[in-house]
């Protein structure tokens, strides 16, 4: 806006919004490109911030009295700029956004709280198995071992450490109920 328009509202002391509109218009792009650069080519960033710079604007009509200068413009431009600092230390006082992409490819940390008290629930089905059964569990799923290692290590034929397996898996899901999806 230049010398001669009045930005007040006489009535209540406020600007005037045909005014505000036009003073927009006129120095809209200038605070536009000054805080695009400024909020590093974030434009949803920038044009928040135009609008709070015309904000502070309609709240201080009185700095905008144009025969105190020539032009609003540095006016207007010296309170975008202190307002994109503000923005960026803000920014850099608290975390970081986190954005709902990131979270979609984040790793899921499982809790280990549950993982022990799993640990702790299979420990205890184990302890209710036969002997028999118990064995082949431990060397087959606890321990890595094939049938076929399990079978020479125990003494006995592959058909019947998978029989055993089968029974003692059988076993432990009637055990543990709330653990049969992750058991079959």
């Amino acid at each position: 806006m230049t010398a001669g328009i009045t930005l007040t509202d006489t009535a209540n002391g406020t600007t005037a919004e045909h005014e505000l509109a036009a003073l927009q218009r006129e120095h809209g792009r200038p605070l536009f490109a000054l805080l695009l650069r400024l909020s590093d080519g974030d434009r949803q960033r920038a044009e928040d911030l135009v609008q709070e710079t015309l904000v502070r604007a309609w709240q201080h009509p009185e700095a905008l009295r144009a025969d105190d200068f020539d032009s609003v413009r540095p006016w207007l431009l010296t309170v975008a700029r202190r307002l994109a600092i503000d923005a960026r230390r803000a920014r850099q006082a608290r975390p970081p956004e986190v954005g709902d992409a990131v979270l979609e490819n984040a790793r899921v940390c499982a809790d280990h709280a549950e993982r022990a008290a799993a640990a702790l629930d299979v420990r205890e089905a184990v302890k209710t198995l036969t002997p028999e059964h118990r064995e082949v569990l431990v060397l087959v799923y606890f321990q890595g071992a094939s049938v076929a290692e399990a079978a020479t290590a125990l003494g006995i034929p592959p058909g019947t450490v998978k029989s055993r397996a089968y029974y003692a898996l059988r076993a432990m899901r009637r055990v543990l109920p709330g653990y049969a999806a992750d058991l079959r």
